[in-house]
């Protein structure tokens, strides 16, 4: 235990490790609460902002970052900030591997900075979505070395982040959060942490069930995501709405949830997660998760359907997709925020540009875009440091390169041979765009009753 300080200095009840899309709204409901709190990340800018007043998170408000710094919170970059904590949370991001398997690379650096400075009493808790074993295989072993034991010296559990951003009514606070703990002491520990700061907290059975129950809520997600757009497909070959499909089967008041097709899965969740549960599955067992694999399979496959049916769209006018203009109505993967995760717009987009046609877009949340040059999928994480605020950063490369944003929209409706609906931005009039847009392909279902919208 000589390794660590003595005593804490300043006494904080708080430090977020990763000040991102998970990590701030984390803070900022603990600033509410009245805690103190700090921030740590190795991203120099991100600290840099988020000192001077400047938020890179939509569902964090310029005011709301000036009400944390009142109340004290300030962003570092040098990890011994982890010794004058009470409670560490780790909310960095847990991307996909090049060879599609779990990139940890940032919680165990996270957690080996936690480890070097953590004194006696702390609790640690993992927010960042993982496979089931991860909190007490990897991160209690760094945090043992010094012989401080987890769940008496030191307490460690698990907790799965449930932020949906852009949702105005479910919230840091009114989702009820998950814990699981390596030992009773340290589920104790981690409920009594976050009853300061939630309304309704749910104790696991340990911290591998808080661990799948993440990969659950996911892979159930992402399943029925893919029924529905494998549906799409067939439905649309025999002639049969879809969409008025699913309205009427959403009158039946018990055993059925609505789900609909769309262009393809984006954000930090659907398109990764269920791969860490897969990767598990086939790594400890030497079996296949073949539900999740089926659904990658045809979730994946979307963005090409869309190009295609792009083509037949112009096909039905004579037109070839080679050399028509087509306007991206919406690139982010979530309506009403910038946040471009994993959007299925990136790869529809490289797709018509490497089939000749000319591609611009429109999104009011996002004012200038690249596309990553990897042939038909976008380049891995690139964030270039340890542990950095859950995001992407994609790059530019021959199949790739700036995307042309329309300044105005409905001169750009006019002007392209088809506009494709990606995110029904809430800003977006859908009688304008049927009604200027000489074609549109709805992907999100959004248009009725127009002779030139087609949806998917």
């Amino acid at each position: 235990m000589s390794q660590h300080l003595p005593v804490r200095s300043t006494g904080l009840d708080l430090v977020v490790v990763g000040l991102g899309y998970v990590g701030l709204p984390l803070a900022q409901e603990a600033c509410r609460s009245g805690l103190q709190v700090a921030g740590l990340d190795l991203d120099i800018q991100v600290v840099d902002d988020l000192n001077a007043g400047r938020s890179h998170v939509d569902d964090l408000s310029a005011a709301g970052l000036a009400a944390m710094r009142e109340a004290g919170f300030a962003a570092h970059t040098d990890a011994s900030i982890v010794a004058e904590a009470r409670t560490v949370v780790i909310c960095v991001p847990t991307p996909l591997a090049q060879d599609g398997g779990p990139d940890l690379s940032m919680v165990l650096a996270a957690a080996a900075s936690v480890a070097a400075f953590a004194q006696p009493d702390t609790l640690v808790v993992l927010e960042s979505t993982t496979y089931p074993g991860t909190t007490d295989e990897l991160l209690r072993p760094m945090l043992e070395e010094s012989g401080l034991r987890v769940g008496h010296d030191i307490f460690l559990a698990f907790s799965p982040e449930r932020i949906d951003p852009g949702n105005a009514h479910w919230h840091f606070r009114n989702t009820p959060k998950v814990v699981g703990g390596l030992t009773p002491a340290c589920t104790e520990r981690a409920a009594a942490f976050y009853r300061k700061i939630v309304d309704e907290v749910v104790t696991a059975r340990g911290a591998r069930e808080a661990e799948m129950s993440k990969l659950l809520e996911n892979t159930y997600r992402h399943v029925n995501i893919a029924l529905v757009n494998e549906m799409a497909r067939f439905c649309h070959e025999l002639g049969i709405d879809l969409w008025d499909v699913i309205r009427c089967a959403s009158t039946k008041p018990f055993g059925f949830q609505a789900f609909y097709p769309g262009p393809g899965v984006g954000g930090h969740c659907i398109p990764i997660d269920p791969n860490y549960l897969s990767y598990r599955v086939q790594a400890a067992l030497g079996y296949p998760f073949r539900f999740v694999e089926l659904a990658q399979e045809i979730n994946n496959a979307m963005p090409t359907y869309v190009v295609q049916r792009v083509q037949d769209s112009l096909n039905d006018v004579a037109k070839p997709l080679r050399g028509s203009k087509v306007l991206l109505l919406g690139v982010t993967y979530k309506a009403d925020i910038s946040d471009q995760r994993e959007s299925p717009a990136l790869p529809i987009a490289i797709r018509l540009r490497s089939a000749g046609a000319e591609v611009v877009f429109h999104d009011p949340f996002v004012t200038s875009w690249e596309l990553g040059g990897h042939g038909d999928t976008p380049s891995g994480d690139e964030l270039g440091h340890d542990f950095a605020p859950d995001g992407e950063t994609i790059g530019s490369g021959a199949s790739g390169g700036a995307l042309q944003r329309v300044p105005e929209l409905a001169g750009a409706l006019a002007g392209a041979d088809i506009a494709v609906l990606l995110q029904r931005h809430s800003s977006y009039d859908l009688d304008e765009i049927a009604r200027l847009a000489p074609l549109v392909l709805d992907t999100r279902g959004a248009i009725t009753d127009s002779a030139t919208v087609e949806r998917l």
